[in-house]
């Protein structure tokens, strides 16, 4: 009888332990009919505290997640595409990730990070791809500005988005382009009275004192992710703190005599050795940006993604997850970076090898991380001032986006001791 019983035991056991179940969600260019609000079913997963295994190289770097039936209609509803896999296979697969002889790993996701985008809260005369690929993909955020950052409100924050913003105080170097435009004159005006009301006699200070708390934010372990124009205005500001670099039409009074030699390169993030573009009349800010060096055919413009070891270097593998390894290139004010003005300590994450340039690039500062991405819409090739948004429904599997959903996700990660 007793036998009869452990018999029985022992086949319930094995057949709960066979169809216990997980869902896959594949991130693989077959498998996922939408890549994007894929992203979004994980974070709404960390945000009602299940953990979710990242599995870095698996597929396009898919995600591993507990099924539920919620889950499943949260996927259906979103058009995410799933698979319903055994504990078995679950085991199967987790083993083949864990082998030494692949480059894959199962990295931990355990709580939603919080998000802040730095934007202005008005309308803006242009799209920002961070709110729009969030706002698809149903990740919240908050917006901030000046007045919570200077109110060092980013302690609230895991990670932080720096929407298409010029850290100088030159508003973009649009003068020539836009300078009567109505959006122009009034965002002028607009700085200008904050400036006032924040205790700032000029714009570029004000402006100096916000890249500087940011600048607090990421050495104190905030993850910051910035594009287009942001990434290099940002650096250029912190290497120009003390030196008026503002000519009269910004700021009421000429710049300061030589202040070329005046730049402190050791306070920036990300680059060196840039030369300033003094001219008001020309749109761009330095040396670092490659938008007007750059003689590429857009049907050829394309970077191509670094290849990291999932085991030992698995952040800056963790910001690459993709369904390919070619990305299709955009402009931006700022569309890539110059190679030669990337600091010798930041990676190089992707890379047009041909033309010299970097387009996406990550480092460490203090406790905390910043990633840079050169352009500015990654599915609208040469987006201009008044263009249309892009639809991202139109674009669901777009890999440029996903690399912008990678850096969300990534301060989710459970931290451990990285390997040297």
């Amino acid at each position: 009888m007793m036998t009869k019983l452990f018999t029985f035991l022992f086949f319930l056991v094995f057949t709960v332990s066979s169809y216990a179940s997980y869902l896959l969600i594949p991130m693989d260019a077959e498998g996922q009919k939408e890549h994007l609000k894929a992203y979004g079913i994980t974070y709404w997963s960390l945000e009602r505290d299940l953990k979710v295994k990242w599995l870095l190289n698996y597929r396009g770097g898919s995600f591993l997640l507990p099924d539920t039936e919620t889950i499943r209609k949260e996927c259906q509803i979103r058009g995410v595409s799933f698979e319903i896999i055994s504990d078995t296979k679950t085991q199967q697969i987790l083993e083949e990730i864990s082998s030494p002889s692949q480059n894959m790993e199962a990295v931990v996701l355990e709580k939603a990070p919080r998000i802040a985008v730095y934007s202005p809260k008005g309308n803006q005369p242009w799209d920002d791809a961070v709110t729009m690929v969030l706002s698809y993909a149903e990740i919240p955020y908050d917006v901030v500005y000046d007045e919570e950052v200077l109110n060092d409100q980013l302690i609230l924050y895991d990670w932080l988005h720096l929407h298409h913003e010029d850290f100088t105080g030159q508003y973009g170097k649009f003068y020539r382009a836009y300078r009567a435009a109505p959006w122009y004159i009034q965002e002028k005006k607009e700085a200008e009275a904050l400036a006032g009301k924040l205790g700032y006699s000029k714009v570029s200070e004000e402006k100096l004192d916000v890249a500087l708390k940011i600048r607090d934010y990421v050495v104190g372990g905030g993850f910051m992710f910035a594009m287009c124009s942001a990434t290099d205005s940002f650096d250029i500001a912190l290497a120009a703190e003390g030196v008026d670099i503002c000519e009269p039409m910004f700021d009421g009074d000429p710049s300061e005599a030589g202040y070329q030699g005046k730049i402190d390169f050791n306070n920036t993030f990300a680059f060196t050795d840039f030369i300033l573009e003094r001219s008001p009349m020309v749109y761009e800010f330095s040396s670092i940006d490659m938008t007007r060096k750059r003689r590429i055919p857009k049907e050829t413009d394309y970077f191509s993604l670094m290849d990291y070891s999932a085991k030992w270097d698995p952040i800056p593998c963790m910001l690459v997850q993709n369904h390919t390894a070619l990305v299709k290139g955009f402009m931006g004010q700022t569309t890539s970076y110059d190679r030669k003005t990337v600091k010798s300590n930041v990676l190089v994450m992707g890379e047009n090898k041909t033309n010299g340039e970097a387009r996406y690039i990550h480092g460490v500062r203090g406790k905390g991380f910043f990633t840079f991405y050169g352009g500015h819409d990654p599915e609208d090739y040469q987006h201009r001032v008044g263009d249309a948004k892009t639809e991202l429904a139109l674009h669901p599997n777009s890999p440029g986006y996903r690399l912008i959903l990678n850096n969300v996700l990534f301060p989710a990660a459970k931290k451990k001791k990285q390997k040297t």
